[in-house]
């Protein structure tokens, strides 16, 4: 069995998006865990707040299969890929899952693991610290704690806790 964590995002009727991408996971994967939701400011682009949150799954499924799966969602959820999966330059999404880890492992194909999002964005490493705090980063070695103790003081200033009803 591995343990993947998954990055779930929306920013177009988030609520609904978020909710449904969740259930779809939980559909396929049983035993699904979520941290807390976030609503956040977009990075690099004007638009509608996301929310955001981290899935932790556990899945007996390869990692490309895992992959497809998860842009299978994306795409039932409204996900619109252009330019062979480029980013939709407004930034937008209906939906947005990103595989950010797949158990320990450390690759650059078929999808760059661990993300690089994990030690970049507050908005992906917050939540996985507080899904998993004493996960460790394959490749690293530090905890998800010490990777979110390792971000500039204040960088979760952008970020809102927000209640939302989801099935994990």
């Amino acid at each position: 069995m591995t343990i993947a964590y998954v990055g779930i995002g929306s920013n177009l009727d988030p609520a609904v998006h978020v909710r449904a991408g969740v259930e779809e996971l939980r559909a396929r994967f049983p035993e699904v865990a979520c941290s807390p939701v976030y609503r956040t400011e977009p990075v690099g682009f004007e638009g509608p707040s996301f929310l955001n949150l981290v899935a932790r799954l556990a899945t007996e499924d390869s990692l490309e299969a895992v992959r497809d799966r998860l842009r299978a969602i994306e795409a039932r959820c409204g996900r619109e890929r252009s330019g062979g999966g480029a980013r939709d330059p407004s930034g937008s999404r209906t939906l947005d899952l990103d595989l950010l880890l797949f158990g320990d492992r450390v690759a650059a194909e078929p999808v760059a693991l661990p993300r690089e999002d994990v030690t970049r964005y507050a908005f992906v490493a917050k939540p996985l610290a507080e899904l998993d705090p004493e996960g460790r980063l394959p490749g690293d070695g530090r905890t998800f704690r010490e990777v979110w103790a390792s971000f500039p003081k204040g960088a979760e200033a952008g970020m809102r806790r927000e209640e939302l009803d989801l099935p994990c």
